[in-house]
C-alpha cells in the first residue's frame, strides 16, 4: 500500500480535475460557449478554495479521508469559491449556492468515499491466508 505521502498528488489532481467537470458541466447546461477556457474561468474561484482548505487543514497527511480532509476540501471550495466571485463581481445566488455544495459534494466527497471503501476491502483481502 501507499504511503499518505506519495497519495496526496493523485487527490490533489482527482481535486482539480473533479472541480473542473462541475465547472464544464455548469457552463455546457447554461449554454455558455467556450466551454473549456469558461470552465477555467468558472472554476478558478473553486480551485482556490481547495487550495486554501488543502493548505488550512495539512491535508496531504490523509488526502483521501472523508473527514477531515473532503469535508474541508469541498466547505473550502464552496465558501471561499463563492466569496471570490462575489469579490470579482460574479454570479453568487442562492440556486448557485445550493448547486454547487450539492454537485461538489458528491463530486469531492464521493470519489474519498468510494476509495475508502476500496481500501478497507483491500486490507481485508490482504489480513485473509
Amino acid at each position: 500500500m501507499s504511503s499518505p505521502s506519495r497519495l496526496w498528488i493523485p487527490a490533489a489532481l482527482a481535486d482539480l480535475l473533479l472541480i473542473l467537470v462541475f465547472a464544464a458541466i455548469g457552463r455546457d447546461a447554461h449554454a455558455r460557449g467556450d466551454i473549456i477556457s469558461g470552465a477555467f474561468t468558472t472554476a478558478w474561484p473553486f480551485l482556490a478554495g481547495a487550495a486554501i482548505a488543502w493548505v488550512a487543514t495539512r491535508a496531504w497527511r490523509a488526502p483521501f479521508a472523508v473527514w477531515p480532509s473532503g469535508i474541508s476540501v469541498w466547505i473550502g471550495a464552496v465558501l471561499v469559491g463563492m466569496l471570490l466571485r462575489a469579490a470579482t463581481g460574479q454570479t453568487v445566488v442562492l440556486a448557485f449556492v445550493l448547486v454547487a455544495l450539492i454537485s461538489l459534494a458528491v463530486f469531492l466527497l464521493g470519489y474519498r468515499i468510494l476509495a475508502a471503501l476500496f481500501l478497507r476491502a483491500s486490507r481485508k483481502r490482504q489480513r485473509r491466508p
